[in-house]
């Protein structure tokens, strides 16, 4: 049975940092691409960043590129994603997902992942 535990999450003020954390357990995330999702309140969830299954292609959406780093290790089966310079726009819960399929340029467009998260909410206040 697969689980992924996304922890990390709280109340920060705008331009703090945080970083999330996503631990599986039931499968190995070597053999997994993953990403990152949001979904701000009543809003639909949206693309933030993925990672290939090594690490060696990262893909960003626009909105935080530059801000936000996704980095994984495999040897403890967790991913991070590191949120610098917040901003109230990023509040949201988020989510990490995995899955078998690399999505290129078009990430942004994805909806379905193999497993979820259950999410950890992020407030940025202003």
């Amino acid at each position: 049975q697969v689980q992924l535990v996304e922890t990390g999450g709280g109340l920060v003020q705008a331009g703090g940092s945080l970083r999330l954390s996503c631990t599986a357990s039931g499968l190995s995330i070597g053999n997994y691409h993953m990403a990152w999702f949001r979904q701000p309140t009543r809003k639909e969830r949206e693309f933030v960043a993925a990672s290939s299954y090594s690490g060696s292609r990262i893909f960003y959406d626009d909105s935080v590129r530059d801000r936000f780093t996704v980095s994984r290790d495999n040897t403890q089966n967790t991913v991070y994603l590191q949120m610098t310079s917040l901003k109230p726009e990023d509040t949201a819960v988020y989510y990490c997902a995995f899955g078998r399929n690399w999505y290129g340029n078009t990430w942004t467009k994805v909806k379905d992942m193999d497993y979820w998260g259950k999410g950890t909410l992020v407030t940025v206040s202003s």
